[in-house]
C-alpha cells in the first residue's frame, strides 16, 4: 500500500483507492480554505494533486482490467469506488490482494511432501 503514488502502472485495491480519495479531498478542501498560499505555489499544489488523482484512478482502472481512460466516464468514479476487483492476474498485473495469482496457485500446486 501506498508505493509509487504518482506512478500509472500496476493495480490498487478499494480501500487503497477510498482511501487515497479522502486524501485528495482534504487536501484539496485545505487547500481551498487556505488564502495565505501565493496563487503560483497553490496552481502548483493543485497540479500535484491532480496528477496524483488521476493515477490513483488509472490504477485502480487497471484492477479492474480497464484502460485508465475509462475514468473520464462520468460517474465512473462510483463503479471505481465499490465494485470487485479482477481475480487473479489480469494484462496490468497480478491481484494486489493476491487472490488468484499464477505464482500463488504453483505455490498451492507444488505442496509439502
Amino acid at each position: 500500500m501506498f508505493k509509487a503514488p504518482f506512478s500509472f502502472k500496476g493495480r490498487i485495491r478499494r480501500a487503497e483507492f477510498g482511501i487515497y480519495t479522502l486524501i485528495a479531498v482534504i487536501a484539496q478542501l485545505l487547500l481551498e480554505s487556505e488564502d495565505s498560499f501565493s496563487i503560483i505555489f497553490a496552481f502548483l499544489l493543485y497540479i500535484l494533486l491532480l496528477w496524483f488523482f488521476i493515477a490513483q484512478s488509472a490504477k485502480r482502472c487497471h484492477d479492474r482490467d480497464n484502460s485508465g481512460w475509462y475514468q473520464i466516464i462520468p460517474f465512473y468514479i462510483f463503479w471505481l469506488l465499490f465494485a470487485e476487483s479482477d481475480f487473479g492476474d489480469n494484462s496490468y498485473g497480478p491481484n494486489p490482494k493476491g487472490l488468484g495469482n499464477v505464482s500463488e496457485i504453483d505455490d498451492i500446486g507444488k505442496g509439502e511432501d
